[in-house]
């Protein structure tokens, strides 16, 4: 039974990949596909349940980001921030979600920033609540199949990206990509069965 994990080409699904890989669960990364297409995502992962049998479950990473304000940003980046952050999310799980048994698991990758934005952070934090949203509903909906569904929110993730794009910040107050992986592991596994809908801030010491 196989894991799987969108956005495996970045830093954070490689370290997932990585930390699943030594957990014990076998992995199956999902790499250059336009998971905003809903027909494209359902051919991804059928290909994997046909190639790889049953799948455990769905860590959705892929995303991604933008800084702009309010006033002077694009209205454009608002629909950007959904179609990254959300739909593909949501076409990944509506994907999966008949592939997986009771046991099934699914982990979302939120941000802290949709409790409390920041100041240019207005599409991102908007999108990102919109993750925290579909992982709550989706739990109510799955629990009768004994499917979790879960979020995890960190704060400022330590990728190289990020410490080029912020050279003065303190990079040892970030999350690491490692310590992330690390709460997405436990919440796949059966030691997370008692927990769903849950939305867990993965902060680091920022």
């Amino acid at each position: 039974m196989s894991i799987v994990v969108t956005g495996a080409s970045g830093a954070l699904g490689q370290e997932v990949c990585n930390v699943l890989a030594e957990s014990g669960f076998e992995v199956a990364p999902i790499r250059g596909v336009d998971l905003t297409d809903a027909d494209a995502a359902q051919e991804a992962i059928s290909n994997i349940a046909e190639s790889n049998g049953p799948i455990q479950g769905l860590v959705n990473v892929a995303g991604g980001f933008a800084w702009e304000t309010v006033m002077d940003g694009d209205v454009s980046t608002w629909d950007r921030m959904w179609a990254m952050n959300v739909q593909t999310a949501l076409n990944a799980c509506r994907s999966t979600v008949p592939f997986l048994g009771a046991g099934g698991s699914i982990v979302n990758i939120g941000s802290a920033a949709a409790a409390k934005a920041d100041f240019g952070k207005g599409a991102y934090a908007a999108s990102k609540s919109g993750v925290a949203r579909l992982t709550e509903s989706l739990a109510e909906e799955l629990k009768s199949k004994g499917v979790r569904v879960n979020a995890v929110l960190p704060s400022i993730i330590d990728t190289p990206a990020n410490r080029k794009d912020m050279p003065d910040a303190e990079f040892d107050s970030w999350v690491t990509t490692r310590e992330l992986a690390d709460v997405i592991a436990f919440l796949l596994s059966d030691k997370a069965s008692g927990i769903t809908g849950a939305l867990v801030p993965v902060t680091g010491r920022v």
